[in-house]
C-alpha cells in the first residue's frame, strides 16, 4: 500500500518543481523574446499550485516561483562577473545564488501572507495584488533596490501596456496579478463567471488604447545617438582616452550641420573631466559653431573631497528656448547645466562593506567603483533650446526617480548606459525595455544612447523611432516628435496602483466580515 504521507509530500514537491519551472519560463515574456501572453497563464498556475496550501507551504511555492524567475531572467549577470570579476567560477555561481535567493523572497513573502490570509476567509487570493504590490515596491527600495524583471515590464508591446500612462508599470504588475487570481480561482473552486475579470480588463486595456494624455505639437527635433562599441577591456586604458575622442568626433562630425541634438553614452569620454579642458572646449566650440547641442557622458573628479561623479554634461548650444536674446556660453568646468548619477549600482559604482569586500577580489575591485551620489533631484539638462529628464543606466528602472525629474515642460527623457558588460546576453535588451515602459508612462519620447547597443530612439508611446544594431561603430538618428501634456501616472505616481489594490482587498475584506456575521 502506498504511504498518504508519501504521496503528499511527492506532490507538494511536484508543485514546487513546476512553480521553479513556471518561473524560469517567464523569462520568454521579457525581451528579446517577447512572448509577453506567457505571463499571466504562468503566474495563474503558481497561484493555482497555491490553493490549498498552508502558509509556510505558500512560502515556499512563492521563494520555487521567485527563485526559477529570477535565475533565468537575471542569468546575464553570469557573463559580467565571469568576464570581468576575478572569480573562480564556483565562488561566481555562489555570488549569483546570494542575490538570486535574496531576489526569490520577495515573492515568497508575497504568497506567504495570502495564504496565512486564507485561514481568516477563502476570499484571501484578492488580497494578493496587494501583498504583491508590497513585495515589488521593498524590492525597489530595500538596500538601495533592485526593481529589475518586474512583472509589468513583459507587456510593453501588449494592449495590457495602456494601462501605463494610469498607473505605471507597478500598476501593470498589480493588473497581471489580478487577472491571473481570477483564473486560478475559476479553476481551483470552479467559479467560471470569474474569467470575465481577465475578459473585461483585456477589453478596457484596448478601449484605453483609443485614449491620448498627451499630443505631439507637429513639431519634430533631428536627434543623433552616437554609439563607439568601445571594448570594455579598453574603456579605461589610459592610453585609449584620446582615440576613444577622436572616434566618437569622427562619427559624429557628418552630423553636426543638420542634427539638433547628438548624444553620446555614458562615460563616452574617459578623460576625467577636470583635466579635459581643452578637449571639451573644442568640441564645445565646434558643435556652438554648427548650431547643435552635444551631451555626453564623463566623469567629474573634484579634488577638493577625493569624490568621482558619473556624470552629464552638455557642450555646444546649451540655452533655453524661453530666454530672449540668448547669448551663447563656452563650456567652464563645473558650470551648473549638468547631471550627475544618484542610483548608483551596487559592486559597479559603490561597494557595500568596501573595507572588506574589496581585497577579497577583482570583482569588488572594478575600475570606476567608488562613486560618490548626485542629489536624487536635478534640474532638467538645456541643450539647444529643449530640456532633458536625464537618467545614467541603471537609474532609469527607478521610475520614482525618474517621475521626480521630469517637468510638465520637458520635452525628452534621456537615458545613457554601456551594457557592453553583459555580452550578448539578454541583459541589454530587458534594459531597453525598461526604458521603453518609462517613455509610455511618462508621455515622453526617450533617447537612448550606449556604448554598444541597445540604442534606440523611442516615441511617447514606446514605439521604436530608430534602432541600432549591437556591437557596432554606428550612428541612430531620427525626426522626433515633440509632445504637450501630461499623464495621470505623471501626476499621480503609484496612487492608482494603491487603490487599485486596495479595491481588491477590499473583496476580501467583506468576505471576513460577511463570514463573522454568519458565526
Amino acid at each position: 500500500m502506498s504511504n498518504p504521507h508519501t504521496n503528499r509530500w511527492s506532490f507538494a514537491g511536484l508543485k514546487l518543481l513546476t512553480a521553479f519551472i513556471a518561473g524560469a519560463l517567464l523569462t520568454f515574456s521579457y525581451a528579446p523574446f517577447d512572448f509577453y501572453f506567457l505571463t499571466i497563464p504562468l503566474l495563474a498556475w503558481v497561484i493555482w499550485c497555491g490553493w490549498d496550501t498552508t502558509p509556510g507551504e505558500g512560502w515556499k511555492l512563492g521563494f520555487s516561483f521567485g527563485l526559477g524567475w529570477f535565475t533565468a531572467g537575471l542569468s546575464w549577470i553570469y557573463v559580467s562577473i565571469d568576464q570581468f570579476g576575478g572569480l573562480p567560477i564556483i565562488a561566481t555561481l555562489g555570488v549569483l545564488a546570494v542575490l538570486y535567493i535574496y531576489l526569490a523572497l520577495f515573492p515568497a513573502l508575497a504568497f506567504f501572507l495570502w495564504r496565512w490570509l486564507h485561514q481568516y476567509t477563502r476570499a484571501a487570493v484578492w488580497a494578493l495584488p496587494l501583498f504583491w504590490l508590497i513585495a515589488e515596491l521593498l524590492r525597489g527600495w530595500l538596500f538601495t533596490g533592485f526593481p529589475w524583471l518586474r512583472l509589468g515590464y513583459s507587456q510593453i508591446d501588449s494592449n495590457i501596456a495602456n494601462f501605463a500612462p494610469l498607473i505605471g508599470e507597478i500598476g501593470i504588475s498589480v493588473v497581471l496579478v489580478i487577472m491571473a487570481a481570477a483564473i486560478a480561482a475559476a479553476f481551483a473552486e470552479r467559479r467560471w463567471r470569474l474569467l470575465a475579470v481577465p475578459a473585461v480588463t483585456l477589453v478596457l486595456a484596448i478601449t484605453l488604447g483609443w485614449q491620448q494624455q498627451v499630443q505631439r505639437t507637429g513639431e519634430t527635433v533631428s536627434v543623433a545617438l552616437v554609439q563607439g562599441n568601445i571594448a570594455q577591456s579598453l574603456k579605461w586604458d589610459a592610453e585609449q582616452q584620446w582615440p576613444t575622442v577622436l572616434k566618437y568626433l569622427d562619427l559624429s562630425r557628418p552630423f553636426y550641420n543638420n542634427h539638433e541634438l547628438i548624444i553620446w553614452p555614458e562615460s563616452a569620454i574617459t578623460i576625467l573631466e577636470p583635466f579635459a579642458g581643452d578637449v571639451l572646449a573644442n568640441i564645445d566650440q565646434a558643435a556652438q559653431l554648427s548650431n547643435t547641442a552635444l551631451v555626453t557622458g564623463i566623469i567629474d573628479y573634484r579634488r577638493g573631497n577625493d569624490a568621482f561623479y558619473n556624470s552629464l554634461i552638455v557642450l555646444g548650444q546649451q540655452q533655453q528656448a524661453a530666454l530672449t536674446n540668448p547669448v551663447a556660453t563656452n563650456y567652464e568646468y563645473l558650470a551648473p547645466n549638468r547631471y550627475q548619477k544618484h542610483q548608483l549600482l551596487p559592486i559597479g559604482e559603490f561597494v557595500p562593506f568596501e573595507e572588506i569586500l574589496r581585497p577579497l577580489a577583482p570583482l569588488f575591485n572594478l575600475p570606476m567603483s567608488s562613486f560618490s551620489r548626485g542629489s536624487f533631484a536635478q534640474e532638467n539638462l538645456q541643450a539647444n533650446g529643449y530640456l532633458l529628464t536625464p537618467a545614467i543606466c541603471y537609474e532609469i528602472a527607478f521610475p520614482g526617480q525618474v517621475r521626480e525629474n521630469l517637468h510638465s515642460d520637458t520635452n525628452f527623457l534621456l537615458t545613457v548606459s554601456n551594457d557592453t558588460w553583459f555580452g550578448r546576453s539578454h541583459g541589454p535588451w530587458q534594459h531597453m525595455q525598461i526604458a521603453r515602459m518609462r517613455a509610455l508612462e511618462l508621455g515622453r519620447p526617450l533617447l537612448r544612447a550606449t556604448n554598444s547597443g541597445v540604442t534606440g530612439i523611442i516615441d511617447e508611446q514606446g514605439r521604436w523611432l530608430a534602432e541600432g544594431e549591437q556591437f557596432t561603430e554606428q550612428v541612430v538618428s531620427a525626426e522626433v516628435p515633440l509632445v504637450t501634456g501630461s499623464t495621470w501616472y505623471h501626476q499621480f505616481g503609484n496612487l492608482g496602483a494603491w487603490l487599485l489594490a486596495l479595491c481588491c482587498a477590499l473583496i476580501t475584506c467583506f468576505s471576513m466580515v460577511k463570514q463573522r456575521k454568519k458565526q
